[in-house]
Parts: structure tokens; sequence; C-alpha cells
């Protein structure tokens, strides 16, 4: 997918990330001018990874992402919503577990180049849980590395706010797991498994098998 093929809010995030760094340079605040700059890197790592990889990612999912990102950085920390909203940060945790155990699926249904039945339904679905939940925890080291290394205050309350982010996790993990399942019983169009769909037909090469499938379902 080519930079100009993403999503309005997509750009809309990096250019207010951009603008705010911007900003905050010539009002000499460097805090506000590097967390900006670090949201707009993270946010758009994603995207240089795809192409590396040669992966074509619905814009949905790479908007999802670059707002987490931006959810979690810039208007968590530089405009404190963190504070201002008590569900702000148990919503940010919540929805990214469930995108990530989506991603977490498609990663490990990559592996079996598409093939539903090379292992067990539930084995599938438990590694892409425990994926999603592996990313929530770098999350929170790469908290406590902020927190540690440029004095900000991603963790708030410490460890009560660290374990909260992993139960969350685990919940939104296992949700999304189940999403899979239902796509690997052939609810291909059901909520929000239209995505895998969407992912599985966009990138063919990684899904032989389910393409030589859908290939012999026409016939």
């Amino acid at each position: 997918m080519r930079f100009s093929d993403h999503a309005i809010l997509t750009w809309i995030i990096w250019c207010s990330c951009l603008t705010a760094a911007l900003a905050a340079v010539v009002a000499g605040n460097w805090t506000v001018a590097f967390v900006a700059l670090i949201t707009l890197a993270t946010s758009v790592l994603p995207v240089v990874v795809a192409r590396y990889a040669g992966l074509v990612v619905p814009r949905a999912f790479i908007a999802a992402i670059v707002f987490f990102i931006f959810a979690t950085l810039f208007l968590g920390e530089v405009l404190d919503f963190y504070n201002r909203f008590w569900w702000w940060d148990i919503a940010l945790h919540g929805g990214s577990a469930v995108g990530f155990g989506l991603i977490g699926f498609v990663a490990v249904f990559m592996m079996f180049q598409g093939d539903r039945f090379a292992a067990p339904h539930l084995a599938i679905c438990f590694f892409s849980m425990c994926f999603a939940v592996f990313i929530g925890t770098m999350w929170e080291i790469f908290e406590f590395s902020m927190d540690t290394l440029f004095n900000l205050n991603m963790q708030k309350s410490g460890l009560p706010d660290t374990m909260g982010d992993l139960i969350v996790d685990v919940t939104g993990a296992f949700l999304g797991a189940a999403l899979g399942y239902l796509y690997l019983r052939g609810r291909e169009r059901a909520f929000l498994t239209h995505l895998i769909t969407e992912f599985v037909e966009r990138n063919p090469r990684f899904f032989g098998k389910a393409r030589e499938k859908r290939h012999t379902d026409r016939m």
C-alpha cells in the first residue's frame, strides 16, 4: 500500500503530529515536541513494516493502529485525556487488544497458508490470543521505559494501572481470538471478521490454501 492510499483519518493524525511538533519547537516546549515526534514515528512504523514485508494491509487496520498510538501518546499524555476521562485507558487497551487479537490470528493463519484444517481451530485462536497479550505486555514495558527514561507519567498509578491494563488486554485478546474462531467456522462476513476476509483476499500469495479452496468452491 502506498502512503497516498491511506485513510483520511490516518493523514489527519500524521499532519496533526507534525504540526504540533513544529509549533512546540517554535514555542520551546521540547517535551510536547518529543512526544509528537515519537507519536508520528511510531504510527508510521507499521506502514513501513508492511511495505517491507510485501503485505497489503486494509486501510481500516492501519487507521485503527495509527489512531491507537495517537490516542495513547499524544491525546493521553499531551492533552491529558487519561485524567480527563476515566474510561480512556480502558477503552484504548480493550479496543487495541481486540485489534491485535485479529492481527495475531492473521499472522498465525498465514503460517498455515490459509489452511483452516492444518491445525485445530482452538489452537490457532489460542496462539493469536497469545500474540495479542504479548503486544500488550510489550506496550507496558514501553510505558515503564518512557516513564523511567524521560520522566513521563504513562503508568499513572504504577502497578495497579499496569495490572488493570493487562487484564483488559487479555479480555480484548480473547474477543479478538473469538472473532478468528468465527472466521474459521465459515462466518467470513460476520462482525469484524470481514476484515480478516479482506486481508486474505488482498494478500493471496500468503494464503495459498485459502485461495485454492475458493477456486475449488467456484468450480
